[in-house]
């Protein structure tokens, strides 16, 4: 299978997932595309879903999915999107698209997360793909310089600007260990939204689509 079929084979494997009635949290990017193009197969079986970027909404939209507003729900039974670095124990670094703030609070508001991948997004220790961090504008200048504190050398992606009105800073050359640890720590730097690190609330399953078909993982 090419790279993007198997993208596709592991986000129509997240269908079976979704619970009639639901509504159901949906990510961003090319992976979470197809498991958008496979939740419109069940669209008049679930009540909508919560997305987590302009993108996806819209996308959504347009195959006739109803979304709501992440503050009309108390809690949501699946939350699935994919990521851009995933370890053994299911740490992440997602933001590529930069949607991570948005991605986060859906995770948050999730019973589930579900996690789905090809199999080039697996790796022993993250960090060599660029870790995004979200930053108020004011603060780019500082944030950075706090960044190059903790070993890495962050670099303003240009004409980028998040779906909150926020800059990106990509995060190069760490080998993140400790991912908890590490969202912890550029968490509390004042000036950052949030950063791309999905430890603290990692995935429950995840699904990984492979040449020979989609290989499902759970703690």
């Amino acid at each position: 299978m090419t790279q993007d079929e198997m993208k596709k084979a592991a986000g129509w494997a997240a269908l079976e997932y979704v619970q009639p009635g639901s509504i159901v949290g949906v990510g961003t990017g090319s992976t979470v595309n197809h498991f958008i193009d496979a939740l419109a197969t069940k669209k008049d079986e679930i009540k909508g879903a919560v997305s987590s970027s302009e993108a996806s909404t819209e996308r959504l939209k347009e195959l006739g999915i109803e979304i709501f507003d992440a503050n009309e729900v108390s809690s949501l039974d699946v939350y699935v999107d994919g990521a851009d670095e995933i370890n053994a124990t299911f740490d992440m670094i997602k933001g590529g698209g930069a949607a991570l703030t948005r991605e986060k609070i859906v995770a948050a508001i999730s019973k589930s997360f579900i996690c789905i991948v090809d199999n080039t997004k697996e790796v022993d220790v993250l960090g060599k793909f660029p870790l995004p961090v979200e930053v108020i504008p004011m603060a780019r200048s500082y944030v950075a310089r706090e960044l190059v504190k903790l070993g890495g050398d962050p670099v303003y992606r240009e004409g980028v600007v998040t779906d909150n009105g926020n800059i990106i800073l990509d995060v190069h050359n760490m080998q993140i260990t400790d991912a908890k640890a590490l969202e912890t720590q550029i968490n509390a730097i004042v000036g950052v939204v949030t950063n791309g690190l999905f430890a603290d609330r990692g995935a429950d399953v995840l699904l990984i689509g492979a040449p020979d078909g989609v290989i499902k993982k759970s703690k």
